[in-house]
């Protein structure tokens, strides 16, 4: 193939960057023709790098031919200066568009890593305990309580509850037998409550003959426990409810034995582990919740026994809560007394924080309309000190003789002498 020489030299050839911009889309490569080049040598030496062929011939061809299209397309362009150099675009043969052409900007890009963050463990820093908070020593005290407890011979083990119903009677009776003296039993002494059981027992107590009992009949059967009139129309609403809804036997679920009338949540726990053998909380009576303050098994001291059965549950072992309402009333009635307990024969005298103080006496309130005035109080003694003054002049001047002038005295004589 003969040599084909051009009117301007080709020097070397620098291929442009893909844009990404909808004004490039289509790769070209810049063709830069300097004055003083070798068109032949340093366009083949170029290609030749890029690709493996024979570059003179075809090269110079594809030039002359470009060339000559721009030229027919440009006929009104301004010639070349042969003082300078000259840059042209020239088009480079169209290549097929490929994924990575089609894929948008963000594809390109390399995708991140998720990153796990890690926090660097600290070896000489001890990990912080959050265990859960129980009173000091009450272990020590909970054995002395059983050992000072181990006659079992206060009022509670002898006429509590679980001694109050019939033992050869049904189940559904036992157990209604046991609500019936639990529900006796508030603000009521153990005595009192078993003597009522036993009169109601030999009455015959079951859900029917409940009942069928007038009130008068069976108040005096429960005479004389505390505030019996409520209790026995308690008695009646709730074998009433027994009957329709449960069928003569009482609930199973402290839910359902509260909905009864005249049922707290200390006779329902009670009722759940004497009747059906289930420990589902601690039951806590006056007992329970005046002696867990005194020994200082609460974290904060409570008012009313509910708030103390939720703080012992916080802590308490659950395998004692069937055991420590027996232990702390018994206890309670024989030697933490409500009133003076006797701290000088307990055991835990040197570690329960109530020891050796008196108990706080009812005070009426400095307003109140049963506290004396101080000064009424002075003004009644001086006036009673007066009176019973007065008294006494009254009766002395009465035993003494009054004084009686000579001349009556010699009318007298004279009148005696007459007669």
């Amino acid at each position: 193939m003969p040599h084909v020489s051009c009117s301007t030299r080709i020097c070397y050839v620098v291929p442009c960057f893909k844009m990404t911009s909808p004004y490039f889309m289509q790769s070209r490569s810049v063709v830069t023709r300097i004055p003083g080049c070798r068109p032949a040598a340093s366009l083949g030496s170029k290609l030749n790098r890029r690709r493996n062929v024979d570059p003179v011939p075809s090269v110079a061809v594809k030039v002359e031919v470009e060339e000559a299209r721009i030229s027919e397309q440009t006929p009104s362009s301004a010639p070349l200066s042969t003082g300078g150099c000259h840059e042209l675009l020239q088009h480079a043969p169209v290549q097929p568009k490929t994924e990575a052409d089609t894929l948008p900007l963000s594809s390109h890009r390399r995708r991140r890593r998720q990153l796990k963050v890690e926090y660097d463990k600290d070896e000489g820093v001890a990990p912080v305990k959050t265990g859960h908070w129980e009173p000091p020593d009450w272990k020590k005290q909970l054995e002395f309580i059983r050992e000072m407890r181990r006659s079992r011979d206060a009022p509670v083990d002898n006429m509590g509850a679980e001694k109050c119903y019939d033992t050869g009677a049904p189940a559904h009776v036992r157990r209604f037998q046991v609500l019936v003296s639990l529900m006796l039993s508030s603000q009521t002494k153990d005595q009192v409550t078993a003597a009522a059981m036993q009169k109601l027992r030999a009455h015959g107590c079951t859900v029917e003959n409940i009942l069928n009992t007038d009130d008068e009949t069976l108040g005096k059967l429960v005479y004389p426990v505390g505030f019996w009139r409520t209790k026995v129309k308690y008695l009646k609403l709730t074998s009433a409810m027994l009957q329709k809804e449960f069928g003569g036997d009482i609930p199973k679920s402290v839910e359902e034995l509260v909905r009864l009338p005249g049922v707290g949540p200390k006779m329902a726990h009670l009722a759940m582990d004497i009747a059906w053998d289930q420990v589902s909380g601690i039951g806590v009576d006056t007992h329970v919740h005046r002696i867990s303050n005194r020994l200082g098994w609460l974290r904060k001291p409570t008012k009313n026994p509910e708030e103390t059965r939720k703080a012992l549950e916080e802590w308490l072992p659950r395998e004692l809560w069937s055991e420590i309402n027996w232990l702390l009333v018994g206890f309670g009635q024989q030697l933490c007394l409500p009133v003076n307990p006797l701290c000088s024969v307990c055991l835990n005298q040197h570690s329960c924080p109530s020891a050796h103080k008196n108990s706080p006496t009812k005070r009426p309130k400095a307003r109140s309309p049963r506290s004396p005035d101080p000064t009424s109080s002075l003004k009644i003694k001086t006036e009673s000190g007066q009176n019973s003054a007065a008294k006494d002049d009254r009766t002395k001047e009465e035993s003494l003789p009054t004084p009686v002038s000579p001349t009556r005295q010699r009318r007298r004589l004279k009148t005696k002498v007459n007669y």
